[in-house]
């Protein structure tokens, strides 16, 4: 029996999962972690500590789970992106992992090489413009602040190029997550931009692209000693989670869209043909040849945990069970989710959240559903802006660990009126990996989808106007306090 390995390096953990080629999961392991927050607008992880000593862990948990006589005949690892992995010859980072856009610390660097490249030429060659989810003002911040980091440096990875390097020696980048390191990828020539990425890179090598169903190495004897993957295996190149999850849920047809709820949200839709649009990213898609679109909040899922902690811990069910009781519209209670800035649409690092409406009535309850709401107003402006940029959705996907919570699934749908289908299979990105690896590895055809809908989550019409009113308050709050909150980000 042939089995595929799949690991995803998520922001708040990593997971794995051994499946068959049908689609049918054998095993699964997860491990948590938290990123690191050293200063405000920095977020980072430990690649080795974390990244690569987590899919050991978990390999090795998959490992003991293979039947006898079973054979592992392919392998594929994602994770969160687009990131800053500096590294040394021998593959070891010169500084931590700096993460994708809810790290904002480049802000000068976005600015600056914006003013070189052109902010009109930025947007036509990389599908973008310039914000925090891009690698390249990342690099520059590096090479200016931390000079002896960046002349020890070798090679720079993403994060699931850093573990393909550290499992295969194999120095390669794939198309999508190459589109996301902007400005130094060439997104209509499928190719890097060589002359805006000898400005920013200098000396350090671009690596070789590739799509992320290629096959681009096999696992070393010494990374086969450290995970128990044998040596020899075929090793599928990846790409960044929230396009591997989509990938794995069918998001594949011009009109799909996905919704992924995680620690933060992340949307992707499928594009009929390339298309710009200043306020989103364009990218390629999971498939070669293909475009997307895509957008992210800064938070999501962390800012519920974070209230979760600071209102006395209390369990998952009694929260939901709280927040259920409370009518839709929270009783005239308003959030602004920019806690940690925010990306689309604003592009604000130093947006703060807002709480408006709040009175002696309101308790936890109302919090955590106005948290949900706010969340949910978000997505609705983001997929406005899909709408203007590209064709409308034709099947919107539900994914991630935030559907455990029916009143955000369902105040996501009342709001932006979407019917979303939840598949059956919710293992998220791992999943995708393992088709990833089948397909790469040739034992399943390139169209082959293992995603069946469990449900669906259709929008309550009777709320529709009461959501309407609410969110053209909501879309007022950002405007009429940006001024202020900036100020105190001054004291942060």
């Amino acid at each position: 029996m042939d089995l595929l390995v799949g690991i995803d390096m998520g922001t708040g953990s990593s997971k794995g999962v051994l499946v068959r080629p049908d689609g049918v999961v054998v095993a699964e392991h997860q491990v948590g972690h938290e990123m690191s927050l050293p200063r405000p607008g920095w977020a980072e992880v430990d690649a080795v500590g974390v990244w690569w000593a987590e899919v050991c862990a978990i390999s090795r948990v998959l490992m003991d789970a293979v039947p006898p006589g079973a054979r592992i005949a392919g392998m594929c690892v994602s994770g969160v992106g687009p990131c800053l992995v500096l590294c040394d010859e021998n593959i070891e980072p010169v500084r931590p992992a700096i993460l994708y856009g809810i790290d904002t610390r480049a802000s000068v660097e976005i600015a600056e090489l914006t003013e070189l490249f052109g902010a009109d030429e930025i947007l036509l060659r990389s599908g973008k413009s310039l914000s925090s989810q891009a690698v390249g003002p990342k690099i520059e911040w590096v090479r200016k602040n931390e000079p002896e980091a960046f002349a020890r440096a070798r090679r720079w990875y993403g994060s699931n190029s850093f573990i393909v390097a550290k499992l295969t020696g194999e120095y390669v980048q794939d198309h999508h997550t190459a589109s996301q390191c902007d400005p130094l990828y060439s997104i209509r020539d499928f190719g890097w931009n060589a002359e805006w990425a000898g400005q920013i890179l200098g000396a350090l090598p671009l690596p070789r692209l590739v799509w992320p169903s290629e096959v681009v190495g096999v696992v070393t004897a010494h990374a086969a000693s450290q995970t128990g993957i044998p040596a020899g295996t075929p090793l599928v190149a990846g790409t960044v989670d929230a396009y591997a999850e989509a990938f794995s849920v069918g998001v594949r047809h011009p009109g799909d869209l996905m919704l992924m709820y995680g620690s933060t949200m992340f949307l992707v839709q499928v594009l009929e043909k390339f298309h710009t649009n200043p306020a989103l990213w364009t990218t390629t898609g999971v498939q070669e040849g293909t475009f997307a679109l895509a957008a992210g909040t800064s938070t999501a899922g962390s800012l519920t945990n974070w209230l979760q902690k600071v209102t006395g811990g209390a369990s998952f069910d009694v929260l939901m069970a709280e927040a259920a009781a409370v009518p839709p519209g929270a009783e005239g209670l308003l959030v602004l989710p920019y806690l940690a800035g925010e990306r689309t649409p604003v592009f604000d690092p130093d947006a703060r959240g807002v709480v408006a409406g709040l009175t002696l009535r309101h308790g936890r309850g109302h919090l955590f559903r106005a948290a949900y709401e706010g969340i949910s107003f978000g997505i609705r402006q983001i997929l406005e802006m899909f709408d203007d940029a590209a064709a409308p959705v034709v099947r919107a996907v539900g994914v991630g660990g935030g559907l455990r919570s029916p009143v955000w699934a369902q105040a996501l749908s009342d709001i932006t009126g979407l019917t979303q289908l939840q598949p059956e299979q919710t293992i998220g990105a791992s999943y995708g990996d393992g088709l990833l690896a089948a397909i790469g590895v040739g034992l399943v055809a390139p169209d082959t989808d293992w995603a069946r809908i469990a449900r669906e989550i259709p929008p309550d019409p009777e709320l529709r106007e009461r959501y309407d009113a609410l969110y053209e308050t909501w879309l007022q709050l950002y405007p009429a306090t940006r001024d202020q909150v900036h100020r105190l980000a001054g004291f942060s």
